[in-house]
């Protein structure tokens, strides 16, 4: 996904990832074995620097929530560093330290993840801890009150104390009806107020076993020792018997959704959205890569189309962008949003927005802009091979989505494949009224601090 602001982007970063790697040599070099527990383990050998990331990946997050348990992936991915029966609170994070590591944890609407970037003769370290919480949690209610309060304050600083964060809340609750992408990833504050350990802990059963995890690492190391390991730390952890997902399909939109969001700021915020099919809902994919490609014309940089022209050209903002994650689990919104520029209303950048879309769905994209952007993607292709870390996580994602880490190869040959037509026909395929959806964020005048 392209970036989108900042407010947009701290709610949409961990399930918004876009450009897999290039179809080289990645089927080649991706070892894949899964243990008798169900633990997928997938390994990609880079021998350039003595470095090593791991990463474990669990099917779990907050599109798996329903409503009055918001939040709960969220805080156990911070109870997750608060101790095991055999570590105290904070005992993870300070082994990684002391064997020259860097850890951490991210939690998204499709998935949760935890990652250690090592020493590549370290791998052994950060594996035998990853195992022992898997299946060792122990959840105390002190060290549960206190996470708890800090995940709160984490919501009051990035969402309601930021205006356009608290926009973007407003309007993903506005733009899907029955999608559990309608739900914030850190949780609505009540949920959290309501929470209890014990949901921690029957959360924790019900998700955390090998057989809903993958296991990815990426560096200097050897894939069969890397199997290995994860036999002796992983294998002896039991699996869990899954009930079988529910389908929270989103209802079909049929007409124009539209609100103001009064907040306390000084500039006028636009989100826009369009309902759109992913890579997971479709057989034919050509349409999926062809709003990927789309996303890149109108946001692809400094010379796409949004900033080029609104931005710079008419002036009409002064921040604007669009976006698109095609690899998520559930159906999703192509996005814009932006900020318009000193004197301009927010009805009148999207105005300008509209317009932009209008000209893609009635004027032929020109060969030279498409042949630009494809030379964007593979030049972004060779750049992401330079960190182990953006290896995992686009084979950790897509793997974790059912997407499949296989489907990484294909990238580059199915945007090359994307024609002038193609652009054309999404663009009047997917970007119409009826499935849009426009938030207004209307400035109110700053109260005096006391």
């Amino acid at each position: 996904m392209k970036k989108l602001s900042a407010a947009v982007l701290l709610s949409t970063i961990f399930y918004a990832l876009s450009g897999f790697a290039s179809s080289e040599n990645l089927l080649n070099i991706v070892h894949e074995k899964v243990l008798k527990n169900g633990l997928k383990v997938l390994v990609k050998e880079d021998r350039r620097a003595p470095v090593m990331v791991s990463q474990i990946w669990y099917k779990v997050g907050a599109s798996y929530e329903h409503d009055g348990i918001t939040g709960l992936s969220h805080v156990l991915e911070h109870m997750m560093f608060q101790g095991t029966d055999d570590f105290g609170p904070g005992e993870f994070s300070k082994i990684i330290a002391e064997n020259g590591g860097r850890e951490n944890a991210f939690t998204g609407a499709d998935y949760t993840a935890y990652f250690q970037t090592m020493e590549a003769s370290r791998l052994e370290v950060s594996l035998k801890l990853e195992a022992d919480r898997m299946h060792n949690l122990n959840l105390q209610e002190k060290e549960f009150v206190k996470e708890l309060q800090v995940v709160m304050e984490e919501r009051r600083m990035r969402t309601e104390d930021k205006p356009q964060g608290q926009t973007y809340e407003y309007f993903k609750a506005l733009a899907y009806t029955s999608s559990p992408y309608r739900n914030p990833i850190i949780g609505w504050m009540q949920d959290l107020e309501d929470m209890q350990l014990a949901d921690l802990a029957d959360w924790y059963k019900q998700w955390y076993s090998p057989n809903n995890a993958t296991l990815v690492v990426v560096g200097d190391v050897d894939a069969q020792q890397v199997f290995a390991l994860a036999e002796q730390y992983f294998s002896n952890i039991l699996e869990v018997s899954f009930k079988s997902v529910k389908k929270r399909i989103e209802v079909p939109q049929v007409g124009i959704r539209r609100s103001i969001v009064k907040q306390q700021a000084k500039v006028p915020y636009v989100l826009m959205g369009y309902k759109v099919p992913v890579l997971n809902s479709v057989e034919d994919d050509a349409d999926i890569y062809a709003l990927e490609v789309l996303s890149g014309i109108l946001s692809g940089g400094s010379s796409a189309r949004l900033p080029s022209r609104l931005v710079r050209g008419s002036q009409v903002a002064s921040s604007v962008s669009a976006g698109y994650d095609m690899a998520a689990r559930l159906p999703t919104l192509f996005l814009f949003d932006g900020v318009p520029a000193k004197g301009v209303s927010a009805e009148q950048l999207e105005s300008a927005l509209l317009e932009q879309i209008q000209l893609l769905q009635t004027s032929p994209v020109e060969q030279k802009e498409l042949d630009r952007i494809k030379a964007q993607v593979i030049a972004s292709s060779v750049y992401e091979k330079d960190s182990n870390f953006y290896q995992a996580m686009q084979i950790g994602m897509l793997e974790t989505t059912g997407v499949g880490w296989q489907k990484g190869e294909q990238y580059v040959d199915k945007i090359k494949a994307i024609s002038v037509e193609n652009i054309q026909a999404v663009a009047k395929k997917y970007l119409i009224e009826d499935h849009l959806t426009v938030v207004h964020m209307q400035p109110q005048e700053m109260k005096n601090a006391h």
